[in-house]
């Protein structure tokens, strides 16, 4: 049974114009569904629905706001074309990198037509890992390299800059990735981790950037280009969606046209090699799943099971239909291999795990000699999902060096996490959810125990769990195809904005069975799926399901379960399915028992106690409590003055920390604007903050600009136009993490049984 904590959300009322304002974006449908989900969401603005809903209603951003930085990649790639310069394309072998190398392959190939002067380089996984490196810019400086575009990376590699610029050869980096503490002395880079967090652009891929690359030459030499700019949007929109960045602002607005132009590749291919890998993996490019479950992990798999992935750019920019029918199956081949691997590991990391007590740790950091290293990520990422723990698996080898990759859960910033832990690394990369490491063998000891406490500093280790938001509760009988339409509005789904996750109660099983997937030779794939129908009282007929790496005798088959499942569609049986998540015992027993063994403590959580009980009977605890301390002393006042304690209080309404951040910058925006004053505490109320993420935010609006003067009850907030933008992007993302804290601990104390409540409580008298 499930490990996972489950956040439900609380009945809310959805204003009614904000209703009809869907229904407007989606007739067909009955539009509730959707509207509930928006607003939960944080999408409540009525100026902002039509953007989100209608692609052809948003307003993109203008390459030139990279400003000075794209004017001057545009100026050295104008004198490069001009005068014959030779330039290298620098990629990178993941999805993001490949696609990126493959928009400036022919992007940039509109303006240098000349045989020989505009190549690519995509490093070897297994030999070079990510970046820049020196023995390969030798190379092309003896071959005549004068130019060498990055995508995808560079931004950290200064010392290769620095070399590159020795030998005579130019650096324009376009990236995505963490910036220095310095900027490195490259002719430009097109980076927009320079924006402010809230900045339309901020969250763009490195394919996506490579676009706004192109995007720039066209608007300048319109007359040049004869591929309609548009045709890149194919492989912009996989390289997004594969990479697993926040789909808001410019992103979401790419991958939605880019999914438009992907499905035409199965009605009149322009590009033979998307075409087969979508046959390949049965679909038809029109949803967002259909590369994060089909192209995505097939271009992933090639430099994880080869090393080399330089002929997938081929795959993608080639017009040989013939060559690309080849390349496309030495894809499926290597995809299939991955499977394998994945599982085999996946099997093997489990078992350890058996003999460890989780409970005396906060995070999961394991080595292994024998672990395949290509696959590390991906059973990482599996893994912490699974014990929502964050999860580092190293393997090593005879230099005694522990090489890996590391997965986080649960708005954890596993990049700084990692980053506390740099005096014990040799060399370690990545962003808040993901990062590769290494670090000497011995080292290892000590960076376990380092890792686990900085952890349990930023966290309440009771509170270490897998985590699913569920959106919306439904039953069977509304499953099927009105419901996936409305809820399908809502894509591209993603990091940010992932598919909604529907709960189903009092369901049960039938019709269990598992096997092993097959690859398109038809042998077997070590990879186990569960087939099922789900029933429930409204219906007469179950619908069926799937549930990907579980065995039937994972599921109950002799009693009511609830049911956490996404609603897919499946084109190879053309047919709608509940795909499952996650699955429980029925609620009903829990909550008949929720008030077993609590002495002092009702839950009255949502609705007051009767009238006459209040004063006699109840001290009231009204307001959510954020941490055990809110809540031990009303505990203890009660104990004191032999009454019980009712827990009244409802969940605060939760937005996305993005969301409230926009909002207070609002609010900063609007005080310096019309110089009035407010109190802390209203800033507090308006937003659900604590006093120590209200200093966080008064913090990271300085770093952007603002400054505050307090006075004994007041705030005034000015603004001075200063930007400081180094710091911001660090003191933005320590409000955002602190909001979202707050949020989880807010449904942890709303949602927890008071028998697990007064246990702790007792425990910490």
């Amino acid at each position: 049974m499930s490990r996972s904590q489950w956040q439900i959300p609380t009945k809310i009322e959805i204003p009614a114009e904000f209703i009809a304002a869907v229904k407007k974006f989606n007739p067909a449908a009955g539009g509730e569904y959707l509207a509930k989900l928006l607003w939960q969401r944080g999408i409540q603005d009525l100026d902002r629905l039509p953007g989100f809903l209608d692609r052809n209603l948003y307003q993109s951003s203008d390459p030139f706001a990279f400003g000075a930085e794209m004017k001057l990649a545009v100026a050295r790639l104008e004198n490069a074309f001009l005068t014959g310069e030779k330039v290298t394309i620098w990629g990178d072998f993941d999805a993001d990198g490949i696609t990126a190398t493959s928009v400036l392959k022919e992007g940039l190939g509109q303006f240098f037509p000349g045989d020989g002067q505009l190549n690519y380089y995509i490093p070897d996984r297994d030999r070079e890992s990510h970046g820049l490196n020196i023995a390969r810019i030798k190379k092309l400086s003896r071959s005549g390299t004068k130019l060498i575009v990055t995508c995808d990376t560079g931004s950290t590699n200064i010392e290769e800059i620095d070399y590159a610029t020795d030998l005579g050869i130019d650096i324009i980096i376009t990236d995505h990735h963490t910036l220095p503490p310095q900027r490195p002395e490259a002719i430009a880079i097109i980076n927009p981790r320079y924006f402010p967090l809230y900045h339309p652009l901020y969250h763009l891929s490195g394919v996506a950037v490579a676009y706004k690359l192109i995007e720039a030459l066209y608007q300048t030499f319109p007359h040049i280009p004869q591929q309609p700019l548009e045709e890149l949007l194919d492989l912009v929109a996989i390289g997004l969606i594969a990479d697993v960045v926040e789909l808001s602002g410019d992103c979401r607005y790419l991958a939605q046209i880019g999914i438009e132009q992907l499905k035409k590749q199965t009605i009149n291919p322009t590009r033979p090699g998307v075409a087969e890998l979508l046959k390949l993996c049965q679909r038809n490019g029109d949803r967002p799943t259909d590369i994060s479950f089909g192209i995505g992990p097939r271009i992933n798999a090639v430099s994880r099971i080869k090393g080399d992935a330089k002929d997938v750019v081929e795959l993608l920019t080639s017009r040989d239909r013939k060559r690309c029918k080849e390349l496309a199956e030495d894809t499926e081949l290597a995809n299939t291999r991955r499977k394998s691997l994945q599982q085999h590991l996946t099997k093997k990391v489990k078992q350890k795990l058996a003999s460890i007590d989780l409970s005396t740790t906060s995070a999961i950091v394991l080595e292994d000699p024998q672990w395949e290293a290509s696959v590390l990520g991906l059973v990482a990422g599996e893994i912490a999902r699974v014990y929502g723990r964050p999860t580092i698996l190293l393997t090593s080898g005879y230099d005694r060096l522990a090489r890996g990759s590391a997965r986080s859960i649960n708005n954890i910033d596993l990049y700084e996490l990692v980053k506390s832990q740099a005096n014990l690394l040799d060399r370690f990369g990545g962003h808040p959810l993901a990062a590769g490491l290494s670090l000497p063998l011995e080292n290892l000891p000590l960076f376990q125990q380092g890792i686990d406490r900085q952890l349990r500093q930023q966290i309440d280790p009771s509170l270490i769990g897998a985590i699913i938001e569920v959106d919306l509760t439904v039953t069977v009988a509304e499953l099927g195809q009105n419901l996936f339409k409305e809820l399908k509005a809502i894509e591209p789904c993603g990091a940010g904005n992932p598919a909604p996750k529907l709960l189903i109660k009092n369901c049960w099983f039938k019709n269990l069975w598992n096997q092993n997937i097959k690859d398109r030779f038809n042998r077997k794939v070590q990879y186990i799926k569960t087939t099922f129908t789900i029933w429930d009282d409204t219906v007469k007929k179950g619908f069926p399901g799937i549930w990907w790496g579980h065995y039937q005798y994972e599921l109950p088959q002799t009693q009511l379960c609830d049911a956490i499942i996404e609603l897919d569609f499946n084109p190879r049986s053309d047919k709608y399915e509940a795909r499952l998540i996650d699955v429980k015992s029925s609620q009903k027993k829990e909550q008949i028992t929720s008030n077993l063994g609590a002495k002092y403590l009702i839950d009255r959580r949502g609705k007051l106690p009767e009238k006459n009980q209040v004063d006699s009977n109840y001290r009231l605890l009204e307001k959510c409590p954020i941490n055990w301390n809110d809540i031990s002393q009303e505990y203890q006042k009660a104990i004191d003055l032999q009454k019980k304690l009712a827990l009244t209080y409802s969940l605060p309404e939760k937005k996305p920390p993005q969301q409230i951040w926009q909002e207070l910058v609002g609010i900063a925006k609007y005080l310096s604007r019309t110089n009035k004053q407010v109190t802390s505490e209203q800033i507090k109320t308006k937003l659900q903050l604590s006093d120590r993420s209200l200093e966080l935010g008064f913090q990271a609006l300085e770093t952007v600009g603002f400054s505050r003067n307090n006075t004994p009850k007041t705030i005034q907030i000015s603004h001075s136009g200063e930007q400081l933008s180094y710091e911001a992007e660090n003191i933005i993302s320590l409000f955002l993490r602190a909001v979202a804290e707050e949020q989880f601990q807010y449904q942890y104390f709303y949602t927890t049984s008071v028998s697990t409540l007064e246990k702790i409580l007792t425990q910490q008298r």
